[in-house]
């Protein structure tokens, strides 16, 4: 699915620290209203095989040997573009492989489609998805190119391949849900951007990033998760209730264990698109080795909510709890069981 653009995020100013207030402010969040928006081209585009991984996943998951193709794409829109070219053609990379990973795959390779309204802008662009494709070790091996445009955008689809998937189907009731993400990172004001990739561009850097990303399908591999999700534009959050709509369950989270950076305040934190974040759902006895793999590599992970078969995401903080969303009653993408 296409990318919604961020919408830009004070960088100062004053928090609210009154729960339901935070999760109204959440709720009518315009990261979450573009995910709403996904219901409709669901709508009209149902899969084209029933083999495939039903819409609503990370990546399309094709069977195919002993393992499947996983496809995915991002698309970015003209304001992000013109404001970070360079970083747009990073990103275009940098969201693709963590899709990847989010589904317990590697990636392959990755293609990209560009309009430029100067050779200046696709200069940009292309110096940053080829930072991107270095960084992470995935080659672009083709796409289309328009520098002749009247705007500037870009779009990028991976090819990778998994033996075990994580999926956005399979969280089930009494599971506990962890939340792993790379504190070691900054704002890329005024976005609601935490980046803790493009820095580490260096040699030493990009082996470290795509360790970090070799996690995920080991965690898969050794059969201690099956449900997981990258952290989008919608927050953690947003994620959250994305998985428990596809798994048709409910889920009970504690913002108190959700590990963020010091200083960041509640609702921006919430409101945050890390570069490396990921929500993963296993058996409570399972909880600590998937943990203990993420902490070994300097990742933040800790168990943050457990999953329910209430349909409902309630939320805890500083001994409040408040109901951020019902899916019962108002379906969030459409894709519950």
């Amino acid at each position: 699915m296409v990318a919604a653009p961020a919408a830009p995020h004070p960088a100062g100013g004053v928090m609210t620290h009154d729960l339901a207030t935070l999760l109204t402010t959440l709720r009518h969040s315009r990261a979450l209203a573009s995910k709403q928006d996904i219901a409709e081209a669901a709508a009209i585009l149902q899969p084209a095989s029933p083999d495939a991984i039903r819409l609503g996943d990370d990546c399309a998951a094709i069977p195919d040997g002993d393992g499947y193709l996983l496809l995915a794409s991002e698309g970015f829109q003209d304001s992000f573009v013109r404001a970070m070219p360079w970083f747009a053609g990073y990103c275009g990379v940098m969201v693709n492989v963590s899709d990847i990973a989010a589904m317990g795959g590697r990636p392959v390779a990755v293609v990209d489609a560009l309009w430029s309204n100067t050779s200046e802008a696709a200069t940009s662009m292309l110096t940053g998805l080829h930072e991107g494709a270095r960084t992470y070790g995935v080659p672009v091996v083709g796409g289309h190119t328009n520098m002749r445009s009247t705007h500037n955008s870009l779009s990028v689809a991976i090819l990778g391949r998994g033996r075990h998937l994580l999926t956005s189907f399979d969280a089930c009731p009494g599971e506990v849900l962890i939340t792993a993400i790379d504190l070691r990172g900054r704002w890329h004001d005024p976005h609601p951007f935490w980046d803790a990739s493009s820095t580490l561009c260096g040699t030493e850097g990009a082996a470290r990033l795509r360790d970090d990303l070799e996690l995920l399908p080991c965690i898969a591999e050794d059969g201690l998760s099956r449900a997981a999700k990258d952290i989008s534009m919608a927050g953690v959050l947003g994620t959250a209730l994305m998985l428990a709509e596809c798994s048709g369950i409910g889920m009970t989270i504690t913002l108190d264990d959700i590990p963020r950076p010091d200083q960041a305040p509640m609702e921006r934190w919430l409101s945050a698109f890390p570069s490396y974040g990921y929500l993963l759902t296993a058996r409570p006895e399972n909880a600590d080795a998937i943990m203990a793999r993420f902490h070994g590599r300097d990742i933040a992970a800790s168990v943050i909510g457990r999953c329910n078969s209430t349909q409902r995401l309630d939320v805890t903080w500083a001994g409040e709890r408040e109901t951020f969303w019902d899916l019962a009653q108002t379906p969030f993408m459409g894709f519950a069981p």
